[in-house]
């Protein structure tokens, strides 16, 4: 009898102990419906912009895909407290769900420190870009420890636009590069100096460089357009375009089932422009687009600076028919004027004639267009 309590108190002991390690365990632990994953900020933003810091609109976005999810998310930066943003437009919808938002806010406001962090508490890391990323987040060796931690118990490591700045400089227990040998892409060296310029000649390196000396393979679509690269539980995405496909490629990559969502404007507005770009649409259909599900003034300013790479007849088409379908919502006569100049490069000098009356019937006195019509 006396054996039989024994043996009982003992099972009794250790069921207890068991119980007591589940309960201790993370949340994200308790079930596969329960996920926890940290959202990683530059913190090296100062305010009115005297130094860059990380993209709100790529915060928000991706925030609003975790929490469709149900994932629980921490935020964190390198100094942790109160980071700053770049400057970004607090009207659009998916930052205005976001600032109305208390308890994301609240800690958006006092992000912890990413030294403080444990790679055991999170099934994933996601680092938002901003061109802040360029400048600390390379030299975070905390950063760079609990990436490679995430990566190696198995947990997922997604990052867009200038975010993979954080990957360049992290190492995996053998000594090698976590992105050696994996396809990987983030903001293009096309797009750093189409858009980037402000910053640019303080870079200590170019991203899209310095993840190819990594050994990275790396991959991009045209300009801005949305681009994931997906290597097993490596996630990069090009651009902010890209920010919410690079979101749902990770929650896929938690195991979760994607949840249908609604594209953003601004999204579906880049879809369209790459949808002609790749042939699956034609010219009329982009030309009768709706201005309340897409943004025109995005499809004239993508044309007006896609002529700057074009270098074909198809392209040029393409970049006349992006300035057309946005010239009257943007109404900006350096607009009209591209539209005038790629006409003659196609040969339509009636089309351009034209466009350059209608010019200067609105500013008869414009020398840049009296000029050009006197010559054709």
């Amino acid at each position: 009898m006396k054996q039989f309590k024994l043996c009982m108190l003992i099972i009794a002991t250790l069921l207890c102990a068991l119980l007591c390690a589940l309960v201790s365990r993370p949340a994200f632990a308790e079930s596969s419906d329960s996920k926890r994953i940290v959202m990683v900020l530059s913190g090296y933003g100062q305010p009115e912009q005297q130094a860059p810091g990380y993209e709100f609109d790529e915060f928000a976005k991706a925030y609003l895909v975790f929490q469709a999810h149900g994932i629980a998310v921490d935020i964190a930066s390198p100094p942790g407290g109160k980071v700053e943003a770049d400057k970004y437009d607090a009207t659009k919808a998916y930052n205005q769900q976001v600032l109305n938002d208390a308890a994301v806010m609240a800690k958006l406001n006092h992000t912890l420190s990413t030294s403080q962090l444990k790679a055991a508490d999170y099934n994933a890391i996601f680092i938002v870009g901003g061109k802040g990323a360029m400048f600390d987040l390379p030299k975070d060796t905390a950063l760079q420890q609990l990436i490679s931690d995430i990566y190696q118990q198995q947990g997922t490591v997604a990052a867009v636009c200038h975010g993979p700045a954080a990957l360049v400089n992290v190492k995996l227990a053998d000594g090698s590069y976590l992105v050696a040998n994996k396809a990987v892409n983030s903001f293009t060296n096309e797009e750093e100096h189409l858009f980037g310029k402000k910053w640019l000649a303080q870079f200590d390196f170019m991203l899209q460089d310095k993840l190819t000396a990594r050994g990275g393979r790396f991959e991009h679509s045209p300009m801005m357009l949305s681009h994931v690269a997906v290597d097993n539980r490596l996630i990069t995405g090009q651009n902010p375009a890209s920010t919410v496909a690079t979101a749902m490629a990770l929650v896929t990559s938690m195991g979760i089932t994607p949840l249908p969502m609604a594209p953003h404007q601004d999204d579906a507005t880049l879809t369209l422009v790459a949808e002609l770009l790749n042939g699956n649409i034609t010219a009329q259909q982009v030309l009768s687009a709706d201005a309340t599900q897409y943004q025109l003034e995005l499809l004239g300013m993508y044309g007006y600076y896609y002529l700057n790479t074009a270098s074909t007849a198809q392209a040029w088409q393409h970049a006349l028919t992006l300035m057309q379908a946005g010239q009257t919502a943007i109404n900006n006569t350096a607009l009209d004027m591209a539209i005038a100049q790629t006409q003659l490069k196609l040969n339509d000098k009636a089309a351009a004639r034209a466009t350059l009356q209608q010019i200067l019937a609105a500013k008869p006195d414009f020398a840049a267009a009296t000029a050009l019509l006197a010559d054709l």
